[in-house]
Formats: C-alpha cells, sequence, structure tokens
C-alpha cells in the first residue's frame, strides 16, 4: 500500500520489517506503527503520506484483502501516485451541503444539519474478525469461523529451548581445542603461537505432541490436530494422538498441506472419539518410544482434559517416568478456562504435580499460552 501510495519502499526495508517484527512482536498499535515507521520512513516529509495509509490498513479502515482479485474494484485508499498526503474532498458541494453524486460522509453534517459524529469513532467501536475469533472458545465457533481459525492456527510457532549438543565448533573460550591448536601450530614450524578454543553447539530441543483424540475432545481435536501439523511441517516435532489406544502420525502429517495431512492421520488413525486410556497410552509412548531418546531432554505437551478410565495411581505413575525423562511437560486442558473450574478429576489430579505448566489452549488467543510454555526454559 505505501509503494503504490508513491512512498519508496524497497524490497530490502521491507525484509527489514519482517526482521523487527519477529525481534518485537507487535502487542498494540503503537509498538507496530514505530516498528513501521522505524523501518519503512526516509524522510520527515514521509510522515503525512506514511500515516494516513497506516491509518487507512491497521485502522479497520479497509482490508486490502477485500478487492484483491477483483478488476472491477475501486482503488485503495493511498494508491494515487502522490508524494504528499491526500488533499482534501473539494468536490462541488449542493445546497444541502453535501458533496454532489454521494451521500453524506460520517462525520460530516447531513441536510437537516445533524452530525453522526467522527468516523474514526465508528470504526473503532468494531472489533475485527480475527480479534473476535482469537477470543472465542473453540467449541462455540461455526463450521466456517473454525476454517478461519485453523488458518490462523498454522502461523503459530511451537519453539523449544536450546540445548548444548556434543558437537563443537571452532570459536568461544569454554574448553582448549588441543587438536586444532597443534594442527595450527604446524604452520609455524611447531611453535604454539595460538590457543584455538571451541565450544559445544547448541540444538532446539525435540518436541512431542500427545494429543486426546477421545469423544470428550471432539470440540478441540481439529484445531489441536491443525497445531501439530504444522510443529511437524516446520520442524523437528513428532505428533502423536490416544484414545483408547496410542498411534503415531508424524509421517502422515508432514507436509504443507495441512487438510491432506489430516486427512492421512484421520485414515491411519484408530480409535477416535472413543474412550480415554490417559495411563496406557502414555505407558505405551514411554515403552515404544520414549525410553528409546525420544522423551529424553525433550518438551513433552499432552493436549488433553484429564477424563480417563484408567487408575489414577497408574496415571501417576506413567507421569512420574514421564518427567523423569522430559525436560519439561506441558498439559493443555481446554476444560481449565470453564468458570469454576478445578483439577478433581481422578486423570488430571494425579498428573497435575508431574507437570511444569498447565495451560487452557481453548481459544486461538490461549494458545499464545501454549507457545509461551513451550519455549519457556525449566526451573
Amino acid at each position: 500500500m505505501l509503494h503504490r501510495a508513491g512512498l519508496p519502499v524497497t524490497p530490502e526495508r521491507a525484509a527489514r520489517l519482517a526482521q523487527a517484527l519477529r525481534l518485537v512482536p507487535p502487542g498494540e498499535r503503537a509498538s507496530l506503527y514505530w516498528a513501521c515507521r522505524i523501518t519503512l520512513v526516509t524522510d520527515r516529509v514521509q510522515l503525512p503520506l506514511f500515516d494516513a495509509v497506516f491509518a487507512a490498513v491497521f485502522d479497520g479502515m479497509l482490508d486490502p484483502a477485500d478487492s484483491r482479485g477483483d478488476p472491477n474494484a475501486p482503488p485503495p485508499v493511498g494508491a494515487e501516485p502522490r508524494t504528499r498526503p491526500a488533499p482534501p474532498d473539494h468536490r462541488p458541494e449542493d445546497a444541502a451541503g453535501a458533496p454532489s453524486g454521494g451521500e453524506p460522509r460520517v462525520g460530516q453534517p447531513g441536510p437537516d444539519g445533524a452530525d453522526d459524529g467522527p468516523e474514526r469513532d465508528t470504526v473503532l467501536a468494531v472489533a475485527s474478525a480475527e480479534q473476535r475469533l482469537g477470543e472465542t472458545a473453540f467449541a462455540a465457533l461455526t463450521d466456517d469461523e473454525l476454517a478461519q481459525v485453523r488458518h490462523l492456527v498454522r502461523r503459530i510457532v511451537l519453539a523449544t529451548p536450546e540445548r548444548r549438543s556434543r558437537r563443537t565448533r571452532p570459536g568461544g573460550s569454554e574448553q582448549l581445542d588441543l587438536r586444532r591448536t597443534i594442527r595450527t601450530a604446524q604452520r609455524s614450524g611447531g611453535d604454539v603461537v595460538r590457543l584455538v578454543s571451541r565450544r559445544r553447539r547448541r540444538r532446539p530441543r525435540r518436541l512431542v505432541l500427545l494429543c486426546d483424540v477421545s469423544a470428550s475432545m471432539e470440540p478441540y481435536t481439529r484445531v489441536f490436530l491443525t497445531l501439530l501439523q504444522g510443529a511437524v511441517s516446520e520442524g523437528a516435532a513428532e505428533a502423536f494422538v490416544f484414545s483408547t489406544g496410542l498411534t503415531r502420525l508424524t509421517r502422515q502429517l508432514a507436509g504443507r498441506d495441512a487438510d491432506a495431512a489430516l486427512a492421512r492421520a484421520a485414515a491411519a488413525s484408530t480409535g477416535w472419539a472413543g474412550g480415554t486410556r490417559l495411563a496406557g497410552s502414555i505407558t505405551e509412548f514411554l515403552e515404544a518410544f520414549g525410553r528409546r531418546g525420544m522423551a529424553r531432554g525433550a518438551v513433552v505437551v499432552v493436549l488433553s482434559d484429564g477424563w480417563a478410565t484408567d487408575d489414577p495411581a497408574d496415571v501417576a505413575t506413567a507421569m512420574a517416568r514421564l518427567r523423569r525423562l522430559a525436560y519439561r511437560v506441558v498439559w493443555v486442558n481446554p476444560r481449565k478456562a470453564a468458570p469454576g473450574f478445578a483439577p478433581v478429576v481422578g486423570g488430571m489430579a494425579a498428573a497435575l504435580p508431574f507437570c511444569d505448566a498447565f495451560v487452557s489452549g481453548h481459544s486461538l488467543a490461549a494458545l499464545t499460552e501454549v507457545a509461551a510454555a513451550v519455549g519457556a526454559e525449566r526451573r
């Protein structure tokens, strides 16, 4: 929009803006404004034009995607080739005081002299669709809204903390690299002129996701599986679903096509929308995959409401084994956001003492807490 309005925005500045938004994620309008202004504006005379286009886009006055692909759509705000702010409306006014050929604009006196109020106040009174969907629980969404939320969920990045690997690289001051020091000394006749040090490489920890697909979790299963698909396709994550049994879906969820990946996952898994064998599924994971190293030092995320048919003592035993292997255990329970919730269900009460974080994840906004819990360091 800025480029079409006449402001010289280069691809290099657009890339710098993307880096700035990754370093400082905008939580409010002011932080977004200053990040864009610092990276995109190069001259003071560009400020009026920048402010006009920024207000038009981010204050809800237009959506650039509304007219995308429509050749008959009117030009968007700021599309005129100019280098100064848009001039005021100088169209001839009729006797009633309204611009000829149109209706009175909001914020200007109408034919009867009444003022409808400022346009900006009217626009800001309406919440954006993304903000409204972000606060609504997944169970209360319609099918169309759920499709929009799943599209937004794919943008969430589950980044785990880093760990020191066994491999090393030159540099740093952690320890002396004797082999490289001697090899370097051969260039100076065997005299050790420079000591070469090395440091341990750092790698992100493995992420393991265990998702409950029983009948009690059905309102949240589609969104959670979309979250699993995004984590598997973006990085080194392992995905499992469980109900009456455990199924590994890492290979089925790999790939950029989310719908095709979820279709393959549904075909590969059995026991959907059934009962929940929480202790049995966690034990099966530990016996088949966890003790081989998949859970060792990893961040394990369990997405379940804790309603299980197992004995709570068995759940506690399985969670204790999982806790000894994992770096962090994050439990995501969508029932946590319900008014008056208390973890008194047998399975949830037995598992909670072995969890490092307990979050709800019932809405799009709550999934940000899940991402923060996954990326946190162990205390």
